[in-house]
């Protein structure tokens, strides 16, 4: 796989992170991500992500939910098995809408699980590369994609300017691959008197 080159800044507070990431984009270098130890409201906005597609495809499965419910259950009960309950009619529209609506929700809940999975890269044995130990901890890790052009030494001295406790440059696969952490490779080395 092919091997980028990152500038990572870490910053302690999201009030130091988001003019940074003003003066970064306004600068235009480009941003590969930025990891927080929480959500952290209008980040998407102010990297400049467009807005998720997530709760259309969310409609898309329930849709397809509704509709294998409807097909599934008019076939099997005026086609394939049909039976007289009480004198209902067949096609007894009313009392299938408890499945319907359950199998609605089963297939707009699992589709998507599957397709954020799917989107964020996250699977069992699946491998990406850690920026900084403490990302999920209690630092924001902005991660810069480097370019031929990109002088790393200013871009580092620029993140210091506007408020990074830390930089330094890596170069690590931008993309995902399948793996074990413990049997390739030691992201993090840590102290074995870590206090709990």
């Amino acid at each position: 796989m092919a091997q980028k080159k990152f500038v990572v800044g870490c910053f302690d507070d999201e009030a130091v992170l988001f003019p940074a990431l003003k003066k970064v984009r306004t600068a235009g270098y480009k941003i590969h991500d930025i990891y927080t130890p929480f959500a952290v409201h209008g980040l998407d906005h102010a990297m400049g992500l467009r807005e998720t597609s997530l709760h259309t495809a969310g409609f898309i499965y329930g849709i397809t939910g509704t509709t294998t419910a409807l097909s599934c259950i008019s076939w099997i009960f005026t086609k394939d098995w049909p039976l007289n309950i009480g004198g209902k009619p067949h096609f007894a529209l009313p009392a299938w809408i408890p499945i319907t609506f359950e199998l609605t929700v089963l297939f707009a809940a699992v589709g998507m699980v599957l397709t954020f999975c799917y989107l964020c890269q996250l699977a069992p044995f699946v491998k990406k590369h850690h920026f900084h130990s403490r990302a999920t901890d209690d630092l924001f890790v902005m991660v810069i994609e480097c370019s031929s052009s990109t002088n790393t030494d200013d871009l580092q001295g620029f993140l210091q300017k506007y408020g990074a406790l830390e930089t330094n440059v890596q170069v690590a696969e931008s993309d995902w691959w399948v793996g074990r952490y413990d049997k390739i490779e030691h992201p993090f080395e840590l102290s074995n008197n870590l206090a709990y």
